[in-house]
């Protein structure tokens, strides 16, 4: 299981951003299609205090927020220990 979870639907080209920066930086994902499981809307729904936006991203069961506080994180360097140390990213 990886440190990072998207929540996402098939049809957010946003989402698919967030996917390909995360595969560019070598960070593994988990990826929780919320239009398939209501079960994962209702755990997104909870995590993110009622945003039903996507993609909503989550490290290590914290929300952080969308894909513009990913990118921030990465800016900072805060992103780094979360890299696969084989230097391939894989989703789940």
């Amino acid at each position: 299981m990886a440190r990072v979870k998207v929540y996402s639907t098939g049809i957010c080209p946003i989402c698919d951003n967030t996917k390909n920066l995360l595969k560019k930086w070598h960070i593994p994902y988990d990826e929780a299609r919320v239009d398939r499981d209501r079960g994962l809307l209702q755990e997104m729904l909870e995590l993110t205090q009622g945003s039903r936006y996507v993609p909503q991203i989550a490290i290590d069961g914290q929300w952080i927020g969308g894909f513009s506080a990913l990118t921030e994180l990465h800016m900072e360097g805060k992103l780094d220990a979360l890299k696969n140390s084989d230097g391939i990213a894989q989703a789940s």
